[in-house]
């Protein structure tokens, strides 16, 4: 089963993925879409989610090649986030067609978090509005390969239908 799981800042999308991944019992991969900063704030985040998972799950910080850790694990695998991840890429461009493959490809279960954006303000800059629209199309490319859908609103789940004609 391959999933993706919607939701906007502190929405519990996370926490969701996180309890999809231990439904099987097995020990999963994180993987880890953040690079760490001098940001306190956000390090004290990144403490908070190590701390929620279980021990026997391994992290796999993945950097650039999130492409190459989906298709170099096997089992259970949950991707965190891919906000952070192609924002941190060249040009905010990423190869859509290599990751949807390798999506595909795996065999396991497979969680991918990411940020909706499109519920927000149409931000101010030039670049807040290519991010919006780079993650938008990522967002759509990645639902189109994943069997459900997940919306995640005040730590609620709103299952979300497949393409309309």
């Amino acid at each position: 089963m391959k999933t993706l799981v919607l939701g906007g800042a502190r929405s519990g999308k996370s926490l969701v993925a996180e309890r999809l991944a231990a439904r099987s019992g097995e020990p999963a991969t994180y993987v880890a879409t953040l690079r760490l900063s001098d940001d306190a704030d956000l390090a004290t985040r990144i403490e908070l989610h190590r701390e929620r998972r279980p021990l026997q799950w391994s992290t796999l910080e993945c950097g650039d090649d999130l492409i190459g850790a989906l298709s170099s694990t096997t089992g259970t695998v949950l991707v965190d986030s891919l906000g952070p991840w192609l924002a941190a890429l060249p040009d905010m461009s990423c190869d859509l067609k290599g990751l949807v493959a390798a999506l595909v490809a795996r065999r396991d279960d497979t969680i991918i978090v990411s940020e909706e954006v499109g519920f927000g303000v149409h931000p101010e800059t030039p670049l807040g509005r290519e991010f919006r629209d780079a993650l938008g199309a990522l967002n759509q490319a990645v639902a189109g390969a994943c069997d459900q859908v997940l919306l995640v609103v005040a730590g609620r789940v709103l299952p979300l239908p497949g393409d309309e004609p």
